[in-house]
């Protein structure tokens, strides 16, 4: 997988090299309400677009992704705050001894082979 990945990495690579060499005939770049003009080569201007571009697309998917991110950071805290009554609640069971029916609510820790074995 690795290797289709860095052939198509390179098969890009060589066609933005050859795009580069074939099109350098400079253009005129304008900028509507100013009185601003640049004379680049067309690859640039094309490559600068792309990267304009590309740069708003992932400023866009990491906004839309922040809710996500809020929510998974509320989880965690909501679980670490559980987590530690739960480690409360065994630490005052086995202070006072075993509580009849105090063991039925509280689930002892999954150890990583019962895990496994799910």
């Amino acid at each position: 997988m690795k290797i289709l990945g860095f052939l198509l990495t390179a098969l890009l690579l060589l066609l933005l090299v050859l795009f580069t060499i074939s099109n350098t005939d400079p253009v005129s770049l304008q900028l509507w309400p100013f009185d601003l003009r640049w004379e680049v080569p067309l690859a640039g201007a094309m490559l600068g677009a792309a990267a304009l571009f590309f740069l708003l697309g992932a400023l866009v998917a990491w906004g839309g992704a922040l809710r996500y991110r809020r929510r998974a950071r509320r989880m965690q805290r909501a679980a670490q705050l559980l987590e530690a009554e739960l480690a409360e609640l065994r630490g005052q069971q086995e202070a006072k001894g075993a509580v009849p029916g105090l063991e039925a609510t509280l689930p002892a820790p999954a150890s990583s082979t019962a895990v496994a074995a799910r």
